[in-house]
This record gives C-alpha cells, sequence and structure tokens, in this order.
C-alpha cells in the first residue's frame, strides 16, 4: 500500500472538512495517510511520499491564501518526478476566478514532475449536500485506485 501524504490550508474548516474525508477513505482503501497544514510542511518532504494530495481554499478573486504562499514557492525547487498529486478545494462562486487555488496548485505540481493523476476537486464552500460528499468520496476512491490494482478494478 502507499504512503499518501494529504497537505492542506484551510481557514474557516471548509478544506480540513474535505481532508478529513479524504484521509479516511485512503485509509479504508489500505493506504497510510500523514496529514498536515501546509503552512507546516516543508516542500521538499512531498519527495518521501508515493502520493500527495493538496488542498487549498481560494482566497478573495483567485488567490493563494497567505499561509499557502511560501510552501507554494518553495515547491518550485522540489524535484516530484514519479510523485502522483491532485489537488482539491473550496472556494466561492461568486468570484470569477472559483477555486482557481486548485489550478494554480495543479500547475505548480506539474511544472516540478508530479504526475496530475485527476481532475481537481472543487466544491461551494462547505461540503453540505450528498452531492458533495459523493463527489468527495468518489475523488479518494479515484485516488487510491493509482495504488492499489484490486482498487482499480473496482472502481474503473
Amino acid at each position: 500500500m502507499a504512503q499518501i501524504l494529504i497537505g492542506f490550508a484551510s481557514m474557516s474548516g471548509n478544506t480540513e472538512e474535505m481532508a478529513d474525508l479524504l484521509k479516511e477513505d485512503l485509509e479504508n482503501a489500505g493506504h497510510t495517510v500523514t496529514m498536515d497544514e501546509i503552512e507546516e510542511l516543508e516542500a521538499d518532504s512531498l519527495q518521501q511520499y508515493e502520493g500527495v494530495l493538496i488542498g487549498c481554499y481560494t482566497w478573495n478573486d483567485g488567490d493563494l491564501p497567505y499561509e499557502a504562499e511560501d510552501f507554494y514557492e518553495e515547491l518550485a525547487n522540489v524535484d516530484l518526478t514519479g510523485v502522483k498529486a491532485a489537488v482539491f478545494g473550496s472556494g466561492d462562486t461568486a468570484y470569477p476566478q472559483y477555486c482557481e487555488a486548485v489550478h494554480t496548485f495543479e500547475d505548480q505540481l506539474k511544472a516540478q514532475g508530479a504526475a496530475i493523476v485527476q481532475e481537481g476537486l472543487k466544491v461551494e464552500m462547505a461540503p453540505t449536500t450528498d452531492e458533495d460528499f459523493d463527489a468527495i468520496e468518489q475523488f479518494g476512491k479515484q485516488f487510491a485506485a493509482f495504488f492499489n490494482q484490486t482498487a482499480a478494478l473496482s472502481y474503473s
């Protein structure tokens, strides 16, 4: 089973709740998951994991929150070749750049050699609907499938 990191930035708890749900899904699939806030992570620590999920809310009109900026900049100096990654986040559709932090982190991870293995997950504000919870569960199952042949067969 894979060693997976979930790094997240959450101000109101919305993205952290998504991270908690994903951690539970990945552990239920048999993976070992480490979860920490982005501002506590060293970017080069991502190299220790087979899989990385980054969760970040979008601030204002498409901006990274201040607590994610240093981590984002540090990523520019890290070789992530061979690491499978995906990004999730919360945002507000009232802004034209809805959940732009998801794309910002995907682009930075790709630029450092990580394989973005699935489309980013975006949730309006907090996960509250059955549709939100189903989307989070499917996102977790899809990510888990990249590390487990039996999971890949059952979710494809």
